[in-house]
């Protein structure tokens, strides 16, 4: 088992990082690789449009993590992404990456694992919680839930450490996702993975 985590925050050993260390610990004593990637104060611009990526399975920007973290995630069992909260919404270089990683990458995503983390010093949590899932559930990537929204709050560093509940929660989230990862790989195994169709495309406007 492997999971690659990205950490969006631009801070160092900042609450972000609390929680992923959290995980991580469940990580290890469950035997399961992991690497974890800060890329909050990348320059990352968005997409383009291009279309490059239709054709060539990367992106055209070269010059910074996407392409890089994107191989990452095909050789991934789970996909955790954790990120601060900016005007109730996650860091702009995280969902530029993000949004460039899952577009360009022509890895099947299918039944790798998602589970994300927001971190707030008050609000706006669960409206970057709910935009960070939407890139697995649009990617058909189960999620690991865990008994509360992944939600952090705290905004000087180590804050979080007061914040008891979302600090037991990234405990129970890696070990749920663990299971699931495994229970997949059985699955697999087993069974193969869903048939799947070719993708339809529908535009409101005709």
């Amino acid at each position: 088992m492997k999971v690659l985590i990205i950490n969006g925050s631009p801070r160092i050993g900042g609450n972000c990082s609390r929680l992923i260390s959290e995980m991580e610990g469940v990580f290890k004593s469950e035997g399961v690789e992991h690497e974890v990637y800060q890329i909050g104060s990348s320059a990352i611009r968005g997409c383009m449009a291009c279309g490059y990526c239709h054709t060539h399975g990367e992106c055209v920007f070269k010059n910074d993590d996407v392409n890089a973290l994107a191989a990452k995630f095909a050789e991934s069992d789970g996909l955790v992404v954790v990120s601060p909260v900016y005007y109730a919404s996650a860091n702009g270089s995280l969902i530029s990456l993000l949004d460039r990683m899952f577009y360009s990458s022509h890895t099947d995503t299918r039944m790798k694992v998602g589970a994300a983390f927001a971190v707030a010093r008050r609000a706006g949590s669960t409206a970057t919680f709910d935009e960070l899932n939407k890139y697995f559930t649009i990617n058909q990537m189960p999620i690991a839930s865990g008994r509360y929204w992944n939600n952090g709050f705290g905004r000087e560093k180590g804050q979080v450490e007061s914040d008891s509940e979302g600090i037991q929660n990234a405990r129970i989230t890696a070990r749920n996702m663990v299971f699931l990862m495994r229970s997949i790989a059985l699955g697999r195994e087993k069974y193969g993975l869903p048939e799947t169709e070719e993708t339809v495309f529908t535009n409101f406007v005709r």
